[in-house]
């Protein structure tokens, strides 16, 4: 997750430059800084960072010794829509410190890292923004949301009685250890299937289990649930926890909150939901971060018992290759269409003007291609505006409506709509 700075004008000439092992503790103070946690540096988190940051892709800027802003980079995969694996940088742990916003030191750092991703071959770039306002103008675009609930548990309407599954699986709870042997290769089936959804490593199910403890994230054992379906293959799991809090007269008011949940079929996540809001003692449930589009108030008997608490931007997309980013999504619709696409060099530095140019994509079920032409454009957009419609989430014809983007052949829009958008949302899973 990223918590940067705007940028305009430069009164000191701090360096740029990739650290070094020696700058990590230094590296890590200006970190935290940025995100106001205390700047001390535990020997712990030097150990545990450097175990896992690539120093050529961490960046610092440095005034007077002095690390001031951090940015890193890593390799990624992200779902492209129809399940093909795609090549991305993703950015996080971007600072600045606070006596040097405004000098330019973000679009510094983002032109030099920007650039040896579309050198290295990345066809996109993806980040989480804590801030809105500020990736825009560095050709990312928000491309998948993200939707919490809150469920009143004696609202649904389901029967109390309940006591597992009716269609013959089974949930079973596990231990840390048992979700690290289970979760990757379900979670590996799920993410096939969910654009926008991006890979976790081995490190990833060491944190979420408490195989590996970090001091900036204080670890609290969760409940882990497992649903097995009647043929005994693992379709689902969660991870959750539950508070203690009784109300007057001695009632039980606790809350069930969930780390994370991971289902490969309706069935499962329908089990996995039940399960949560049959808890003897819990009355309410919150779902932690879900697709906007998420099954889970309709697998109540009253929807309404479902209660949205935040719904916001989450997964932004920068195209770096505007060819290999459209041949490899898949199409539901078949069609033909020139676009226009500008990625300028806003004159900063900034490290766009590399993805821009006009292109005419043809689409069917059975593939695409997108190639370089000189044909009339149909739809002139953005660099950030196609990041916001490769993963079929954003209508074109919205986007027109709001001077984001222009058509130059009437209709071209409902066009770019019936080619790229999706029967179901994209949704990325994680936070990184």
């Amino acid at each position: 997750m990223s918590r940067p700075e705007p940028d305009t004008g430069t009164r000191t000439d701090p360096e740029v430059r990739p650290i070094t092992e020696a700058d990590i503790p230094d590296w890590i103070r200006a970190l935290n800084t940025g995100f106001l946690r205390t700047p001390d540096v535990a020997e712990t988190e030097i150990a545990d960072r450097s175990s896992y940051i690539v120093p050529s892709r961490t960046l610092g800027a440095f005034d007077n010794g002095r690390c001031v802003a951090t940015f890193r980079s890593f390799a990624q995969q992200i779902t492209a829509v129809g399940g093909t694996p795609v090549p991305a940088n993703a950015i996080s742990n971007v600072t600045v410190t606070p006596t040097h916003r405004r000098r330019g030191l973000l679009t510094r750092m983002m032109a030099h890292d920007l650039t040896a991703a579309k050198d290295r071959g990345d066809v996109v770039a993806i980040l989480i923004a804590a801030e809105y306002p500020i990736y825009g103008r560095y050709g990312f675009g928000p491309a998948t949301w993200t939707t919490q609930w809150t469920v009143d548990v004696p609202r649904t309407g389901l029967d109390p009685r309940w006591s597992g599954p009716e269609d013959g699986g089974r949930i079973d709870l596990v231990d840390g250890a048992d979700v690290r042997k289970l979760g990757p290769e379900l979670y590996e089936r799920v993410r096939g299937a969910q654009p926008g959804a991006v890979d976790r490593d081995e490190r990833w199910w060491q944190v979420g289990t408490g195989a590996l403890r970090l001091d900036r994230s204080p670890w609290t054992e969760p409940f882990f649930a497992v649903y097995r379906s009647a043929g005994g293959e693992v379709q689902g799991l969660v991870s959750y926890q539950a508070d203690d809090h009784w109300g007057d007269g001695k009632q039980p008011l606790n809350t069930a909150s969930v780390n994370w949940l991971v289902a490969a079929t309706p069935d499962a996540e329908r089990a996995l939901w039940r399960y949560l809001c049959s808890i003897d003692w819990i009355t309410t449930v919150k779902s932690g971060w879900r697709a906007p589009d998420d099954l889970l108030p309709f697998h109540l008997p009253d929807p309404r018992a479902a209660r949205v608490t935040t719904h916001a931007d989450w997964l932004w997309v920068r195209i770096l290759d505007v060819v290999r980013a459209l041949e490899a999504r898949t199409y539901e619709g078949r069609g033909a269409l020139v676009l226009d696409v500008v990625d300028g060099d806003d004159g900063h530095g900034s490290g766009r003007g590399f993805a821009g140019g006009r292109f005419r994509l043809e689409a069917s079920a059975d593939g695409a291609s997108c190639t370089p032409t000189r044909a009339t454009a149909e739809l002139t957009l953005d660099i950030a505006d196609l990041g916001r419609l490769w993963l079929g989430d954003e209508s074109a014809v919205r986007l027109a409506a709001l001077g984001r983007v222009r058509e130059e052949r009437a209709g071209a829009a409902l066009t770019a709509d019936a080619l790229l958008r999706t029967s179901r949302r994209p949704w990325c899973p994680d936070v990184f």
